[in-house]
């Protein structure tokens, strides 16, 4: 098996990102700043795991063992070696064996989580349409407190939009990572449905809005 896996940078985060989601990081550690680097010079992923253990700075953290392998976007360098990156997630993996000492950085070698094939059947479909109907009128709530009006164009893969709810949802990071690990469509669009429908019951009810540091989880200074 150690031949068919794949050798994978890792970047522990206190948090949990998706597939297809986008997330900026502000990196100044010097591993990481060097992990950045050989990422960009030969056009390759890495992972952000979420920490089970440990310290985002300094230190070694113990991950959990299925994270989500990002491509970096675009990176921002500033004059003291720091920079800003923007990274959009891709495929999901699990880590098999974890190697923290050949690099500055962990590196894992990981294989890919295969999603669970789903059959088109009425009750699938009907589920799968409350959500898209549900998450679309999350986000025109949302986004009426700031007085703009949105046309809501969601995935029509299945996947995707399950990922692309959980993304928008507010959960802790373990509910998160429980999602992330779930290879089944279904199963993932079931857990997220009553967390859906209560966020959508709250935001019709509440007439104001305050950003909170979960809102603002898309922009990360991990180290």
């Amino acid at each position: 098996m150690a031949g068919q896996l794949e050798e994978l940078p890792l970047f522990p985060l206190h948090t949990v990102l998706f597939p297809y989601a986008q997330l900026q990081l502000h990196v100044f550690e010097d591993r990481y700043r060097e992990m950045v680097r050989s990422c960009v010079e030969f056009d390759r992923p890495f992972g952000i795991v979420l920490i089970r253990e440990g310290s985002e700075i300094g230190g070694q953290a113990a991950p959990y063992m299925v994270g989500t392998a990002v491509r970096i976007l675009k990176v921002i360098p500033y004059d003291d070696g720091r920079m800003d990156i923007h990274v959009e997630g891709e495929r999901r993996f699990r880590i098999r064996e974890l190697d923290e000492d050949s690099f500055p950085y962990p590196i894992g070698k990981v294989e890919p989580v295969i999603e669970v094939e789903i059959d088109e059947t009425d009750e699938i479909q009907q589920l799968f349409g409350e959500a898209k109907d549900q998450f679309e009128q999350l986000i025109q709530k949302l986004f009426a407190r700031q007085e703009f009006n949105v046309s809501v164009k969601l995935p029509t893969d299945p996947v995707v939009l399950s990922f692309t709810i959980a993304n928008m949802l507010h959960m802790e990071n373990l509910a998160k990572q429980r999602l992330l690990e779930t290879t089944d469509t279904l199963e993932r669009v079931a857990t997220l449905m009553p967390i859906l429908q209560m966020q959508n019951l709250e935001a019709k009810e509440t007439n104001y809005y305050r950003i909170g540091g979960e809102d603002l989880r898309e922009w990360i200074t991990p180290n």
